[in-house]
């Protein structure tokens, strides 16, 4: 046994963390396991739980159990998104237009065609250029 009553000690290092798992044993002789979060930051932050033996199966079946929820709920998740997913593509490959498409009505005294035209360059690009009023009869008084 070490000085700090270290028995055992495994470090897992993420990002911006940083898991210390320290199985350390009490004056008392009780073992217990210490689980310390260490943040990098603009001050090193450290934060701890301390789990003594008796309790550890309690605390790991809780920890599974989330676990098993955690997984089951990212499962669930991803197939909603493979589902919107597969729904979109099918929806665009039957060429219907997406529905947050902006409706393009024609101008007065346009033609049908032009119309069609200026909706088809909208859908393309997803943009709407707007053109002042004072520019577009200057131009068409020329």
């Amino acid at each position: 046994m070490s000085i700090r009553g270290e028995l055992f000690t495994n470090q897992v290092n993420l990002d911006k963390r940083s898991y210390f798992f320290n199985v350390k044993e009490n004056r008392n002789g009780d073992i217990f396991l210490q689980i310390v979060e260490s943040k990098i930051k603009e001050g090193e932050e450290r934060r701890d739980i301390v789990v003594f033996a008796d309790d550890m199966k309690q605390f790991f079946k809780g920890m599974d159990e989330s676990l098993k929820f955690i997984e089951k709920a990212q499962k669930e998740r991803a197939k909603i998104r493979a589902e919107k997913k597969a729904a979109k593509e099918a929806k665009f490959a039957e060429g219907a237009k997406p529905e947050n498409t902006k409706k393009v009505y024609r101008r007065k005294g346009e033609s049908r065609l032009v119309a069609e035209k200026r909706a088809e360059k909208v859908a393309k690009t997803g943009r709407v250029h707007v053109v002042s009023k004072r520019k577009a009869q200057d131009s068409e008084e020329y």
